[in-house]
């Protein structure tokens, strides 16, 4: 049940919101629109509640379909021309990006408001309140952004547990897009018996930055491995098995952290037995200004506080020439 103190909390809560809203007579028990810095700011919270997340672009655009706009192009931008002036497009012809309607939903118990009113004082129960819908979200942004492959009318999260159908993430995209830039398999075997096979996740990684990478961007700096965890457990379980020396230990340990000369990521729910290369700001989540809306209200007959987030959402792929992937690799 729910407790009198938590009653006051939760009142406590809606008020703390209704003034950060910045949104004159806003009442947070029915949807309300926010304004455009508290856009931001919700944004910035919820990209800051991973420490993965908030290395990537967060983007405001003005329309729901348009042309991806790459800010961190690593072409060529300098030259001459004679009797006129050099210049260079940002962005790549035909590379757009579709927006759609998506809603989050952080339904919290009664049971679980009672103990965090419990916790302390009504500071501390906003920041559990926040916490909740921030943390949450973010993951669900990462899910859909690794998992998504269609845009489904009503989603079915049962049949597709990770937003598989809450949108096109960034793997699908290339694929549609510029398919080339997307391998459907490859083996990793340290013995070389497998044919065309790789004996490590270097080799493997420099095969996918020097022959899917655009030579333009093959010698970026911010260029980074995601490797799935199924196969870096792998590769460090090899490494380990043989290692009769300190310093094959030290790389075995170090191997989460750098692989092919280049900073190494396993991001919360990267597919277990992907890998890609490209760099993180190249990963775009975008949002068409304007069109977010927040409520939270307590709904009795539920017995949870609901706190939502609606919006129109889509993913992007800055420079699609910057992207490379391996959707299945299996370790022999």
């Amino acid at each position: 049940m729910l407790t009198t103190q938590a009653v006051k909390q939760i009142q406590a809560y809606c008020q703390t919101l209704q003034k950060s809203a910045a949104v004159e007579g806003a009442d947070v028990s029915k949807q309300f629109a926010i304004s455009p810095p508290i856009e931001t700011k919700l944004r910035q919270a919820i990209a800051h509640s991973d420490s993965f997340l908030r290395m990537l672009s967060f983007m405001s655009v003005q329309q729901i379909t348009g042309q991806v706009v790459d800010v961190g192009t690593g072409a060529l931008l300098t030259g001459r021309v004679k009797d006129g002036r050099f210049r260079s497009k940002v962005g790549i012809a035909g590379n757009t990006y579709t927006l759609v309607e998506t809603d989050s939903c952080a339904a919290i118990t009664w049971e679980m408001l009672t103990q965090w009113a419990n916790a302390g004082s009504s500071g501390e129960f906003t920041k559990l309140m926040n916490n909740a819908i921030t943390r949450n979200f973010a993951l669900d942004i990462l899910r859909v952004g690794f998992h998504g492959v269609s845009v489904a009318e009503t989603t079915d999260p049962v049949a597709n547990p990770l937003g598989q159908d809450v949108n096109k993430g960034w793997l699908q995209i290339a694929k549609e897009k510029m398919p080339g830039q997307v391998l459907a398999s490859a083996t990793l075997d340290p013995t070389s018996v497998a044919a065309d096979s790789f004996k490590n996740l270097d080799s493997l990684a420099n095969d996918l930055k020097n022959q899917v990478i655009n030579e333009v961007h093959q010698e970026s700096p911010d260029l980074v491995v995601l490797v799935g965890r199924d196969l870096v457990a792998a590769e460090q379980h090899r490494l380990l098995e043989a290692a009769d020396k300190p310093t094959e230990h030290e790389a075995a340990q170090s191997l989460s952290d750098s692989i092919a000369g280049m900073k190494a990521y396993t991001p919360p729910y990267f597919p277990a037995k992907q890998i890609w290369v490209t760099s993180l700001k190249n990963l775009q989540v975008l949002d068409q200004e304007g069109t977010q809306w927040r409520k939270a209200r307590n709904e009795e007959d539920r017995k949870q506080f609901e706190n939502s987030w609606l919006r129109m959402e889509g993913y992007a792929i800055g420079d699609l020439d910057k992207f490379a992937a391996i959707e299945a690799v299996t370790v022999a």
